[in-house]
């Protein structure tokens, strides 16, 4: 078998797989072609562009895209695709005989222009998409966000885990109303969030720590995931200073499961009194799934509920050093 037919059949395979795993995600195109403007082959060929395409675009286009899109044919309102969430229109001249790599770049072009910006950058093997949906996002803020990855997210990947994904997707959302959060290889920002805290760029950190944990369903508690991902802002974090970030006292109401920076300055405490490394080694685990209620008594010789007792006695008993750009 030659490299170029290897190749082909190789493109072939990935086709039809992402085509089959996007079907089953839920996504329906309607084709309407009341006129039989088109034909069974085109109709075949923009089914399939649409399935390889738009779900990729409802990823990166934010907060509950649209699953459900129809397609019309119109003959002068477009000279070839126009989209959106929703809807699609294709020229019934110009798709005639495009093939389908040709269509599905149409289409992506055209639902591409529903974002205010689009870029991609590459960096020492790392790649970013940053997709912008607010028209008023601040530019310095745009930069902030982009250098940010650049300068922890390699750190974090050679540190816990080197084989997440070299290639993430940002997308700053007018809909969102949260903070932030991840999701396979995306971030989606609240515009909100971004414009009322500008200077908050270690949601980055906090945000990738979560593509690098990686841990699947039901691997460990809400808690202790986003206890290890505030830790991780605090560690590594570019800066904690500029945002005005910072773990939290202890006081007596307090417990572990509290979860994000509560949860964070009790595994500095640990880190530091009990067992260094440990966050490290936990992280590991949850990741392969052997985590358990046993695993802090194994890795430390006590419990959680010991551990945090002993947290309880002498929370000061901790050193933090907070980073800072100036």
């Amino acid at each position: 078998m030659n490299n170029k037919f290897l190749i082909l059949t190789l493109l072939s395979f990935l086709t039809t797989a992402a085509y089959a795993q996007n079907r089953e995600r839920g996504y329906k195109l309607t084709i309407n072609d009341k006129d039989s403007a088109t034909n069974a082959t085109v109709d075949h060929k923009l089914e399939a562009a649409f399935f390889n395409v738009y779900p990729g675009f409802a990823q990166a286009d934010g907060y509950r895209t649209k699953r459900n899109v129809v397609l019309d044919f119109v003959t002068d309102e477009t000279p070839t695709i126009k989209a959106k969430a929703g809807e699609i229109k294709v020229n019934s001249e110009w798709v005639k005989n495009k093939s389908q790599k040709k269509i599905e770049k149409e289409l992506f072009t055209a639902l591409s222009k529903n974002w205010v910006s689009y870029s991609k950058e590459k960096r020492k093997g790392y790649s970013l998409t940053f997709i912008s949906k607010d028209p008023n996002l601040d530019p310095e803020v745009r930069k902030n966000l982009i250098s940010t990855y650049f300068e922890i997210y390699p750190t974090l990947v050679k540190t816990f885990n080197d084989k997440s994904t070299h290639n993430v997707l940002f997308v700053v959302d007018t809909a969102y109303k949260a903070v932030a959060e991840a999701s396979g290889n995306r971030i989606l920002f609240s515009a909100g969030y971004m414009k009322a805290h500008p200077t908050d760029i270690d949601v980055v950190t906090h945000e990738t720590m979560h593509i690098v944990q990686g841990y699947g369903y039901s691997a460990g508690p809400v808690w202790l995931t986003e206890g290890i991902a505030d830790y991780v802002r605090y560690k590594y974090g570019v800066d904690n200073v500029g945002s005005k970030w910072s773990l939290p006292a202890y006081n007596e109401k307090q417990n572990y499961t509290n979860s994000y920076r509560i949860t964070a300055r009790f595994f500095a405490w640990l880190e530091q009194n009990v067992k260094p490394g440990l966050i490290a080694t936990l992280d590991q685990q949850l990741r392969a799934h052997q985590y358990t209620a046993q695993s802090w008594e194994t890795l430390t010789g006590k419990t959680l509920d010991q551990l945090w007792a002993d947290y309880g006695k002498e929370p000061q008993k901790v050193t933090l050093t907070y980073s800072s750009k100036k």
